[in-house]
């Protein structure tokens, strides 16, 4: 699978350092993740469904290990064979470049 220009990228810290993406920033990400969803400008929302709760718990365990080698944590809500998941950049209370970085990668699995 070809890498996107999104997830070549690196997750930096920003610890609240950035702006809020806006409207027109957001839209022009969103492109390169069309799986995903924006709500309110504020979060990256996707959900995944699996046959099973080990499979959703394998992916959410491979999820964890990009989360943590990136030092960007999202939202993740493990169910029976669904995983439900949330991005945003805690430190603005808002959307930068580095969630739809963390949700390229993701998309990667």
């Amino acid at each position: 699978m070809n890498e996107s220009k999104l997830s070549s990228k690196r997750c930096l810290p920003c610890e609240g350092r950035v702006e809020k993406l806006r409207s027109e920033q957001i839209n022009d990400l969103l492109s390169e993740i069309p799986s995903w969803n924006c709500i309110d400008e504020h979060h990256l929302s996707k959900s995944l469904f699996f046959e099973d709760f080990a499979q959703a718990l394998e992916f959410t365990n491979q999820l964890g290990a990009i989360a943590e080698s990136e030092a960007h944590h999202p939202e993740i809500v493990l169910n029976w064979g669904r995983v439900d998941l949330r991005i945003w950049t805690h430190a603005i209370g808002g959307l930068s470049e580095n969630d739809f970085i963390l949700a390229a990668k993701f998309d990667e699995l």
